[in-house]
C-alpha cells in the first residue's frame, strides 16, 4: 500500500558530509532540438562547505529573517554567460517580431540554508547585457569550430546595459513515502521570485524525485529562470540514482530580452506573461561526483513566437573537493 507521510526532519549530511566545498558546472543548449530563443547558458559556481568563512556571509544569513536557525549556511559564487537569439539566423535584418539579439554575462554571489527539510536560497546577480557580454564572440567561435552556418544578425542586438538581479528560492522536502514498490520517492514545492531590471517575476512550483539510495538533495544545479536546484549534494559511497520530474510556473512582470532596454531604443517583443517549464531527468551520483541531466519544455514565451513551446537540454556536473 502506498502512503504519504509528512517527511521526518533529516540531518543535512551524513558523517564526514559538509566538509567540502562544491564546484558546479551547468551547460544548457538546444543543440538536440534548434537553434534559437533561448539557444545556450554556460554557469560555473563555488559552493562553500557547510557553516565555513567567510564571516559576513555567516552573520547576513543570521539576520535574513527566513532562513531557520536550525539550518546550515553555505555561500555560492557564480559566473555565467547566456546568449539568445531570433529562428532565423542567417539574416542580418531578422524580423522585428521575432526574438531579439542578446548576451547576458553576469557573476552571482548568494547564501544557501538548509537544515534537512527545507531549503534557502538568496542570491544577488551583477552583469552586463548587449555586446560587452561577449555572446555574439562565443557563438560565432562555436559555430565555426562544428562546421556549421554563422549567426549574421548579432549587429540588432540589446544595446549596453548594466543588469542587477535579486533572487529568492525556498523548497520544502514536505512529503517521503519508501512503500512504492520499495524504492523511496519525495516531492519538493517551492516558491520564490526574482527583482531587477534583467528578469522580474514571481514563480511557484513542484518537483518529484524517485530512485535508488534518494540523498538529500534538492536536484541539480539549474540557470535561472528555472526550477530550483541545489549545487552541494550529500557524496554516496554505493552507486546511487534517481529519476525527477517537475513544473513551474512564473508570472514576468521583466524580461530584457524580450522587453528589450530599459533606457535606450531597442529590439522588443510583445511577452506573454505567463510561462510554464516541464522538465524531466535523471541524476547519478558515485562517491563525491553528481552527473544530471534534464530535458525542459519551455511554454510560448512571447506572442508572435512561431512555436507553441521550446525545448532544451542541460547537463550538470558537481564534484566535491
Amino acid at each position: 500500500m502506498l502512503t504519504l507521510l509528512p517527511a521526518a526532519p533529516q540531518k543535512a549530511f551524513a558523517a564526514g558530509d559538509g566538509l567540502n566545498g562544491t564546484l558546479s558546472l551547468v551547460i544548457e543548449n538546444d543543440i538536440f532540438y534548434s537553434d534559437q530563443y533561448y539557444t545556450n547558458g554556460v554557469r560555473a559556481s563555488w559552493t562553500t562547505a557547510a557553516d565555513k568563512k567567510p564571516d559576513w556571509a555567516l552573520n547576513a544569513a543570521r539576520l535574513f529573517p527566513f532562513f531557520p536557525d536550525n539550518s546550515s549556511v553555505r555561500t555560492n559564487y557564480a559566473i555565467g554567460q547566456n546568449m539568445y537569439t531570433p529562428k532565423e539566423t542567417d539574416s542580418k535584418n531578422p524580423p522585428s517580431d521575432d526574438h531579439p539579439y542578446a548576451g547576458w554575462l553576469y557573476g552571482s554571489v548568494g547564501l544557501i540554508a538548509e537544515n534537512g527539510r527545507q531549503l534557502d536560497q538568496i542570491e544577488l546577480t551583477l552583469g552586463i547585457v548587449g555586446s560587452v557580454s561577449l555572446a555574439e564572440q562565443t557563438q560565432k567561435f562555436v559555430h565555426k569550430v562544428r562546421g556549421i552556418d554563422i549567426p549574421q544578425g548579432w549587429d540588432t542586438q540589446l544595446k549596453n546595459e548594466p543588469g542587477i538581479v535579486l533572487t529568492y528560492q525556498r523548497s520544502w522536502r514536505s512529503y517521503v513515502s519508501k512503500s512504492f514498490i520499495g524504492v523511496p520517492f519525495d516531492l519538493t514545492p517551492h516558491a520564490g521570485g526574482a527583482l531587477g531590471n534583467v528578469f522580474t517575476y514571481a514563480n511557484t512550483g513542484i518537483t518529484l524525485r524517485y530512485g535508488k539510495g534518494l540523498p538529500v538533495d534538492y536536484g541539480p544545479p539549474r540557470i535561472q529562470p528555472s526550477l530550483p536546484g541545489s549545487g552541494f549534494f550529500v557524496s554516496q559511497k554505493d552507486f546511487s540514482w534517481y529519476l525527477f520530474a517537475g513544473v513551474e510556473g512564473r508570472y514576468i512582470a521583466r524580461n530584457i530580452f524580450l522587453d528589450g532596454n530599459s533606457f535606450t531604443d531597442s529590439r522588443s517583443v510583445d511577452k506573454e506573461p505567463f510561462v510554464g517549464d516541464l522538465q524531466m531527468g535523471v541524476v547519478v551520483t558515485k562517491g563525491n561526483v553528481r552527473l544530471g541531466y534534464t530535458k525542459v519544455l519551455r511554454t510560448r514565451e512571447f506572442k508572435s513566437q512561431s512555436s507553441d513551446r521550446q525545448d532544451f537540454g542541460a547537463f550538470s556536473l558537481s564534484m566535491q573537493f
